[in-house]
């Protein structure tokens, strides 16, 4: 009889050795519903479940944690599920019987279990940001056109009314071409002190080694890295700009009409070898579209306590500002979307009576699960195609600010830096030896 430790040894082995090969497991499921997997059972992935839950033709399969304790929940919202440790068993058992999953883990293992998920031909929803570093996004991206899935990036408020407001005040010229934007959060997802150096007993419901996955060994510390710190550290997670840069460019990345930047600089400080640093200021540079005044235009990122400019805040009069949120300059007037709020236009006498188009409803997680029932050729809004360029100039200024004031040039069809080999190098990451992507 095979031990479990064979069997999801070489269930392993098979879900990585052939990754373009389908596996014709797609079929429709007895009851005609979208039959979930979820990666991760408490947090944003018990959150994205939930939601999914109010649409009437999914229903959850199967659940995998390397955190045992966070079955409970689920298993109280859902007591039919089937619950795994180990997410490679979950696929290797349960690919017949799904349709779909979410993952929704730590930020470095979303490259590795998405891209195996896809390998069987499973539709993807996607947590941002949609991967730890570029190189691993744009597989992402390449792997799901060649698959013909369903994908969609978990940056819900993409599909809020106050996003899609934003987006149409701007092709509707209310403020003119837009000069210039500023794009910033209160958060402070950094630590600048270096990764203590001791050893904690590691909890009994833990794989430790299963939660470190595609990172280095190391010891475990007590509530250093899990369940929530692992965002400020440099192996696992992205910062704040990679936190919530994927929510707050998408406005301007789908008003403005962008693509890839140009190039990106770093006015903050660096980033120590464990942890990312707090306070950034990230300057990007993209070329100009039908709805930009010139043939370029900068956005700014700025987190923590690093806050736009005093001028460009003034710009908004005795209206408190945001703690997060995308300031537009234009050749007409002035753009301020607080993160989540309702657009604002300045200045306010010349906006007096102005009539804000009316939009539907939508609703981020079911539109992912509609274009997954009907198939064709209708995607999600936040689809690989449009998330992942999106999640690539994120992480670029995530690796730019490892190399303060030092301008650096983007080429993304070949997805380098080709003025710093030392940038360059950080494209990519190093993976532990048996975690390797194929």
């Amino acid at each position: 009889m095979q031990s479990r430790r064979h069997f999801i040894r070489q269930s392993a082995a098979t879900l990585f050795a052939a990754p373009w090969v389908t596996s014709g497991l797609r079929a429709a499921s007895p009851n005609g519903k979208l039959r979930h997997a979820g990666f991760g059972a408490s947090g944003m992935s018990l959150g994205d479940m939930t939601t999914m839950a109010n649409h009437p033709m999914w229903e959850l399969v199967t659940v995998c944690d390397v955190d045992t304790r966070n079955f409970k929940r689920v298993q109280e919202k859902w007591p039919d599920v089937k619950v795994y440790q180990d997410w490679r068993e979950m696929l290797a058992k349960e690919a017949e019987n799904i349709d779909s999953v979410n993952v929704s883990t730590p930020d470095h293992m979303h490259g590795i279990q998405g891209l195996a998920s896809m390998n069987l031909g499973k539709h993807l929803y996607g947590q941002k940001p949609l991967a730890q570093n570029l190189w691993e996004c744009r597989q992402l991206v390449e792997r799901a056109r060649a698959k013909g899935v369903m994908t969609q990036m978990g940056i819900q408020v993409s599909s809020d009314f106050s996003e899609r407001l934003a987006v149409e005040l701007i092709h509707m010229g209310a403020i003119g071409k837009v000069k210039e934007a500023h794009t910033f959060s209160h958060k402070k997802w950094g630590d600048l002190e270096l990764r203590p150096d001791k050893s904690d007993p590691i909890p009994a419901e833990l794989n430790w080694d299963q939660w470190l996955g595609v990172a280095s060994e190391r010891s475990y510390i007590e509530k250093y890295d899990h369940p929530g710190n692992w965002r400020k550290r440099r192996d696992f997670g992205t910062g704040t700009l990679g936190d919530m840069g994927c929510h707050m460019f998408s406005g301007w990345f789908r008003s403005l009409g962008l693509a890839a930047p140009v190039s990106v600089i770093s006015k903050g400080p660096a980033p120590n070898k464990d942890n990312w640093a707090t306070d950034a200021i990230v300057e990007y540079t993209f070329k100009g579209t039908q709805h930009t005044a010139g043939e370029s235009i900068k956005v700014t990122w700025t987190d923590g306590d690093a806050r736009p400019p005093a001028e460009v805040m003034a710009l908004t009069g005795e209206t408190k500002f945001p703690q997060q949120g995308t300031i537009y300059l234009g050749t007409d007037g002035v753009l301020l979307h607080g993160h989540g709020s309702t657009p604002m236009l300045f200045p306010k006498d010349k906006f007096t009576g102005f009539k804000y188009p009316k939009l539907e409803p939508r609703e981020h997680r079911a539109d992912y699960i509609d274009c997954c029932l009907r198939g064709g050729e209708q995607k999600p809004t936040a689809n690989f195609d449009y998330a992942g360029p999106l999640t690539e100039a994120v992480l670029l200024g995530c690796l730019a600010s490892a190399f303060p004031n030092e301008l650096l040039e983007w080429d993304a069809p070949a997805l380098k830096i080709p003025n710093s080999e030392a940038a360059n190098k950080l494209v990519r990451r190093d993976y532990r030896k048996g975690w390797e992507i194929v």
